[in-house]
């Protein structure tokens, strides 16, 4: 008998810190051929956001917040990598009895409404990992 198989997470989005949403979400348009949403503020996370099909572009609200010293060190990047689950709690549990260190151990409201969740770097090879849950 083969051991029981793991929770399997979609990719839902990949982020890039960007110093202009305008000309970022323009670029990859034109790239892409797709149409970026609306243009959205998250005070807590001290970001404006918009997506572009499966790209979601982050540009700091001032240079002091998370993304903008992100943008400081490394300059505009890879910010993250986000998977889908349709149980989150339940998820920042599976993960954190597997060794993931988790930075949000209660979900917190993100872009478009969902409840995020991020797990450190230094728990997933160097990458910060976004958990996104969609019916929130």
């Amino acid at each position: 008998m083969s051991a029981p198989v793991e929770a399997k997470l979609p990719l839902d989005h990949v982020a890039i810190a960007v110093t202009s949403l305008e000309e970022a979400c323009s670029l990859y348009e034109l790239l892409s051929g797709e149409t970026r949403t609306k243009p959205e503020v998250l005070e807590a996370q001290g970001v404006r956001v918009s997506f572009v099909g499966s790209i979601e572009f982050l540009e700091p609200l001032n240079p002091e917040t998370s993304v903008g010293r992100f943008i400081s060190a490394r300059g505009p990047s890879l910010h993250h990598i986000a998977y889908r689950t349709s149980d989150i709690v339940s998820e920042i549990s599976r993960l954190k009895k597997n060794g993931f260190k988790v930075i949000d151990p209660e979900p917190r409201p993100g872009a478009r409404g969902h409840l995020v969740s991020f797990l450190y770097p230094s728990s997933t090879a160097g990458i910060l990992i976004e958990l996104v849950q969609h019916d929130s």
